[in-house]
C-alpha cells in the first residue's frame, strides 16, 4: 500500500461520505430508515445504494484519475465493507444498541447519536480505504 493512494482513497471517500450521507439521501430515507421493520429496511438499503454510488464514483474517479494501484478485487472489498458498516450504523438500534453496551446510551440519547453515527462512519471509510488498496 502506498501513503499517496490511501490517502488519496480516503479523501475521495470522505467527500463522497458528506454528499451521499446528506445531499443525495432523501428525507423518506432519512426518516424511515431506524424503523425496526420491513419498510425501515427497505429505506436503509435504498440510501445506502445511492450512498454506495457516490462513494463508488469518487474513489474511482480518484484511481483513474490519479492512475493509483488499485485492484478490481480491492476496491470491490472497500466498497463492500463501507456499504455494509454504514447499513448497520444506520438502522440506528444497532448503533443505539451498541452505545449502551459500551456506556454511552446517554451520550447517544441527549444529541450525541449523530455525532457518533458520524464518526462511526469515518472510522468504516478509514478501514476501507486501506483495504482498497491492500487486496
Amino acid at each position: 500500500m502506498t501513503a499517496a493512494a490511501f490517502a488519496a482513497v480516503l479523501l475521495a471517500l470522505l467527500a463522497a461520505h458528506q454528499v451521499g450521507d446528506h445531499w443525495v439521501q432523501t428525507n423518506h430515507q432519512a426518516q424511515g430508515k431506524g424503523e425496526r421493520s420491513t419498510a425501515g429496511a427497505r429505506c436503509c438499503a435504498a440510501h445506502v445504494a445511492s450512498y454506495t454510488a457516490c462513494t463508488m464514483l469518487a474513489a474511482g474517479l480518484a484511481w483513474w484519475a490519479l492512475g493509483l494501484d488499485v485492484s478490481p478485487a480491492g476496491f470491490v472489498a472497500g466498497q463492500l465493507l463501507s456499504a455494509v458498516t454504514h447499513y448497520w450504523a444506520d438502522r440506528r438500534f444497532t448503533l443505539a444498541a451498541l452505545c449502551a453496551r459500551l456506556g454511552k446510551s446517554e451520550y447517544y440519547e441527549r444529541g450525541g447519536a449523530y455525532q457518533l453515527d458520524q464518526s462511526w462512519h469515518w472510522l468504516w471509510l478509514t478501514v476501507a480505504a486501506g483495504l482498497t488498496v491492500v487486496a
